[in-house]
């Protein structure tokens, strides 16, 4: 009996950020779209900052350094938007 095993690879294979989406593909062949609204340092960069990223965490990471913006693919995976930073009342 042949049995034919499913293998993945959730290292980042390549990056696209869209005035409203971030899609992310990986080394598996799978793609991850999120709305770009859920990160708002990357929605509020310019198109150049978008584009410049780099692939971190042993290849399960995206850092954009002119936005100071990390992902994991973890994250990205289980559909976990940025975290909401509270304002500091006066």
């Amino acid at each position: 009996m042949t049995s034919s095993m499913i293998t993945t690879d959730e290292r980042v294979a390549d990056v696209e950020v869209t005035e409203d989406t971030l899609s992310v593909t990986l080394m598996d062949g799978r793609t991850i779209s999120v709305p770009l609204v859920w990160y708002p340092r990357l929605l509020n960069a310019a198109p150049e900052q978008r584009q410049n990223w780099q692939v971190a965490g042993g290849g399960f990471g995206i850092h954009w350094p002119d936005v100071d913006e990390d992902l994991s693919t973890e994250g990205l995976l289980r559909g976990a938007p940025a975290p909401r930073h509270k304002l500091a009342k006066a």
